[in-house]
């Protein structure tokens, strides 16, 4: 029984949650609050997964009324299968980052190379680098050197207070690692079977740490120009009808801005308890009473 009831919620926190989850606008209210959730949820969906490897042998061996011994040599298979579930994982996840690393050590070499001197003095900012172009950029490059990359094009296109709303945003990204969470969410993607796996989270994901950022900028600037920031740019490099995913998730970050709305410290909460309660409750009510019988059947 309890390995039926952990395939049903994983199936549910992989399959079903993702949708209404990354459709929902109250997230927007309380972004960094949101991402621990979706966490949670991915979380919970991998310990689940693992739960059912672990008790499903058990459970099969024990109705059949099978002894001690045999039940234990299930067990054994099963923490071997757990145990490669895991590696998995850690595996994919080592890939990911070691290649992001690679990417960004590539890519910081380029921007330092390319970097216009004379043009970032007057930024007062030692990490930031300006590339000649007349594309309008803003990125960040993150890792143990970080760097925040603008363009001749951003600098014309925008005025002081705009150019500092994006520092403050593109300095949030480095200060609080989110390229870490997104490696994450990544690596998590790639190790799941594709047919038990949904992209609504990396996606969502993606989107409510850039609305992290704006928070924090929108602190230290003015929700006005950081908005103005994000229209221009927005504006200077229009994207193809067929991104849709990319457009809407500016209109959000736009619509947000422009209503000033501070995060919901109601929202913060309960979004954070969700999350709690989904890592606590299924191991409390479902596995803790397993592994109890469980322990019984080994022989010492």
């Amino acid at each position: 029984m309890t390995a039926l009831l952990l395939g049903a919620l994983g199936l549910t926190l992989s399959l079903i949650v993702p949708g209404p989850l990354a459709r929902a606008r109250w997230p927007d209210r309380a972004p960094a609050a949101a991402v621990l959730l979706w966490q949670a949820v991915t979380l919970a969906a991998v310990l689940s997964a693992l739960g059912v490897v672990l008790a499903a042998p058990e459970e099969l061996t024990r109705a059949a009324g099978s002894g001690k011994p045999v039940t234990a040599a299930a067990l054994i298979g099963a923490l071997a299968v757990a145990a490669v579930i895991v590696l998995r994982l850690l595996v994919s996840l080592w890939g990911v980052s070691r290649r992001s690393r690679a990417r960004r050590a590539k890519h910081r070499l380029l921007v330092d190379l390319l970097d216009r001197a004379e043009q970032r003095q007057e930024l007062d900012a030692g990490n930031v680098r300006v590339l000649a172009g007349n594309l309008p950029l803003a990125y960040c490059v993150p890792g143990r050197e970080t760097r925040v990359v603008l363009s001749d094009g951003a600098l014309r296109l925008l005025d002081r207070d705009q150019v500092d709303a994006v520092l403050a945003h593109e300095q949030t990204h480095l200060r609080h690692r989110h390229e870490v969470v997104m490696e994450s969410f990544t690596a998590f993607y790639r190790a799941v079977p594709r047919p038990l796996r949904s992209r609504a989270p990396l996606d969502a994901v993606h989107v409510l740490l850039e609305m992290v950022a704006d928070d924090a900028a929108r602190k230290r600037t003015g929700a006005a120009p950081l908005r103005g920031a994000l229209e221009r740019l927005t504006d200077a490099v229009p994207l193809a009808e067929e991104v849709v995913p990319e457009r809407d998730s500016q209109r959000r970050r736009l619509d947000r801005l422009a209503a000033s709305q501070p995060p919901s410290r109601a929202l913060t909460a309960v979004a954070a308890l969700a999350a709690l309660a989904l890592l606590v409750l299924p191991t409390v009510i479902l596995v803790v009473p397993w592994l109890d019988r469980a322990l019984d059947a080994w022989p010492l």
